[in-house]
C-alpha cells in the first residue's frame, strides 16, 4: 500500500503536530494540511492500525489556512504550525492538554484554562542552533537547520523568522568564512570533519549576543582572524566560545570550553533580576513569555514570608532566585555543575542571600531528606521533557510539601505524573498554559498541585 495516492478528509491535529484523518476504519497521520481539508495525500507507510502519508495536493483548503512567512517553510522541521492563524493554534493546543490530562492521567475534573498567547509570535527566541553537515566526500557542506524529520539533512539558511535579523546574518557570514578559509565540516554519518555547529544567543533586555562555535576535538584554526574579521562584521557580538565536542550524539554542546573574545556570558533581565547566561546554561528561550510563566507560577503557589521552598531541577537558578523574593529560604538542586556554578553566580549578583544550592541528582537529595526528615513548604519542579523520574517522584511525594509547583514543558510526561501525585494525595484544581513556542506543537504549562 505504500506510496498508494488516497484522498483524505483531514479532522485533527495530533500531539506532535501532525495532521489526523481516517480512511478505511484507521487513522491516518499526514505529514501537512490543516483541519477542515480535504487532500490528495500519499501513504508514506503502513501499520496494522494507522498509515503515514505525505500530502500532495489540497483539494479543498481550510478556512483556518494563512501564507506562512517563511521560504523554508516547506521542508523546514521548526515551525509546522506557521500555515495555521495563531488563534488556531492555541485551541489545538489547549485540547491536546486536556487530551493528555484525561488520556494519560484520568483527570476528568481538572480545568484547562485558556493558553497564554504569546506576546510576540515572531523574532520570540533567545537562542537558536544550527547544524554544519558536509558532503560524504567533503566536497561541500550545509549551514543551518534540519529538513523536517531528518538528522541526517541540513538545509542553507537564509533567514529564520524566529529570531532577529542579525542571528541569520550572522550564519550566513560563517558559512561564506568557512568556505574560504578552507574548514572542513562534520558529516553526520560518517563523523569526520571539523565545524559542528553555531549556537548564537541574543539577550531581549540587554541586547547581549553570544557566539559560540561547536567543533571536533582541536583548537580554532587562525583564531584571530575569525575573532577580527566577525566583530568587524557584526560589532554587537558581545563574545565568542569555542566549545569542543567529540560526541556522535548530535547536540549543540561542548567537553572543552575556550572564551575566545568577551566574557564568555551573557547577561539577560527577567522582571528586575540579573542573569549571566554561559554557552552550556539552559535558560528559557522566550524571555518575554518566560516572565508570563512565571508570573503565573508565583500566582498559583502563593509564596509565604515564613515559607521554605525547594526548587528541583533548579538549572542556573532563574525561578528560585525570583521567588526568594517572597520566602525565608529557596534551595536550589541541579545535577550538572556548569549550571550550579551559575546559579551561584546569578544568586550573588542579585544578592540574594537566602537561596543556596545543592550539586546532585534529585532523586538522592530527596533520598536525603527522607532520611534527615527536611522539610520544605513549598515545592518548585520544572524537569526536562523526559518529567520526573520515578524515584523522584516517589520522593516528592514522601516528602509531602503543602504545595507543589510543576512547570513542564510536555503535557504526555505531565499527565503521567500528575496522575501519581494525586493518587499520593494531592489535588489539581486547575492547568495554565502558556505558549512559549508560537508555529510550533510545543506548549509549556503551570500548575499547583495542593495536599490534601
Amino acid at each position: 500500500m505504500d506510496n498508494k495516492q488516497v484522498e483524505v478528509e483531514i479532522t485533527d491535529l495530533a500531539f506532535n503536530g501532525r495532521a489526523v484523518g481516517h480512511l478505511d476504519g484507521k487513522v491516518v497521520f499526514l505529514d501537512g494540511g490543516l483541519p477542515g481539508e480535504r487532500v490528495l495525500a500519499r501513504i508514506t507507510s503502513s501499520k496494522p492500525r494507522y498509515d503515514k502519508a505525505s500530502v500532495v495536493k489540497i483539494l479543498k483548503q481550510s478556512e483556518r489556512r494563512v501564507p506562512a512567512v517563511c521560504s523554508h517553510f516547506a521542508y523546514c522541521g521548526g515551525c509546522t504550525w506557521q500555515d495555521l492563524t495563531y488563534h488556531d493554534q492555541l485551541i489545538y493546543k489547549k485540547k491536546q492538554v486536556i487530551d493528555c490530562l484525561q488520556r494519560i492521567g484520568g483527570l476528568e475534573s481538572t480545568l484547562v484554562q485558556e493558553v497564554v498567547g504569546s506576546v510576540e509570535v515572531f523574532r520570540y527566541r533567545n537562542k537558536m542552533e544550527f547544524s554544519f553537515n558536509a558532503d560524504t566526500d567533503g566536497s561541500d557542506f550545509t549551514l543551518g537547520l534540519h529538513r523536517q524529520g531528518r538528522f541526517d539533512e541540513i538545509f542553507d539558511l537564509e533567514r529564520c523568522f524566529l529570531t532577529s535579523d542579525v542571528v541569520s546574518d550572522i550564519v550566513r557570514w560563517i558559512r561564506d568564512y568557512v568556505r574560504k578559509a578552507g574548514l572542513t565540516s562534520y558529516n553526520v554519518t560518517n563523523h569526520a570533519g571539523f565545524m559542528r555547529f553555531i549556537m548564537i544567543r541574543q539577550a531581549k533586555r540587554t541586547a547581549d549576543l553570544m557566539v559560540n562555535v561547536v567543533t571536533n576535538y582541536g583548537e580554532m584554526p587562525n583564531r584571530d582572524r575569525f575573532i577580527h574579521e566577525i566583530t568587524a562584521a557584526f560589532p554587537q557580538i558581545s563574545t565568542i566560545v569555542h566549545n569542543q565536542n567529540s560526541l556522535k550524539s548530535n547536540i549543540a554542546t561542548g567537553e572543552i570550553e575556550t572564551v575566545l573574545f568577551g566574557c564568555g556570558y551573557i547577561e539577560e533581565r527577567l522582571f528586575e533580576s540579573v542573569f549571566r547566561i554561559r554557552a552550556n546554561s539552559f535558560f528559557q528561550t522566550n524571555t518575554v513569555q518566560t516572565e508570563t510563566l512565571y508570573r503565573i507560577g508565583f500566582d498559583l503557589l502563593e509564596p509565604r514570608p515564613d515559607q521554605r521552598v525547594l526548587d528541583l531541577y533548579c538549572g542556573t537558578g532563574s525561578i528560585g532566585i525570583l521567588i526568594a523574593t517572597y520566602v525565608n529560604e529557596v534551595v536550589g538542586v541541579e545535577l550538572v555543575a556548569d549550571a550550579v556554578q551559575a546559579a551561584r553566580e546569578n544568586a550573588h549578583a542579585n544578592k540574594m542571600q537566602n537561596i543556596s544550592f545543592f550539586e546532585g541528582d534529585v532523586k538522592d537529595y530527596l533520598k536525603t531528606c527522607e532520611k534527615t526528615g527536611g522539610r520544605f513548604d513549598s515545592v518548585i519542579v520544572d524537569p526536562p521533557r523526559a518529567g520526573l523520574h520515578p524515584k523522584a517522584l516517589r520522593g516528592l511525594s514522601k516528602l509531602r510539601p503543602e504545595k507543589i509547583l510543576y512547570i513542564s514543558c510536555n503535557p504526555s510526561t505531565f499527565a503521567r505524573d500528575a496522575k501519581e501525585l494525586v493518587a499520593a494525595g494531592y489535588d489539581l484544581p486547575e492547568v495554565r498554559p502558556v505558549d512559549m513556542f508560537p508555529h510550533t506543537m510545543h506548549i509549556e504549562l503551570a500548575s499547583v498541585f495542593n495536599r490534601k
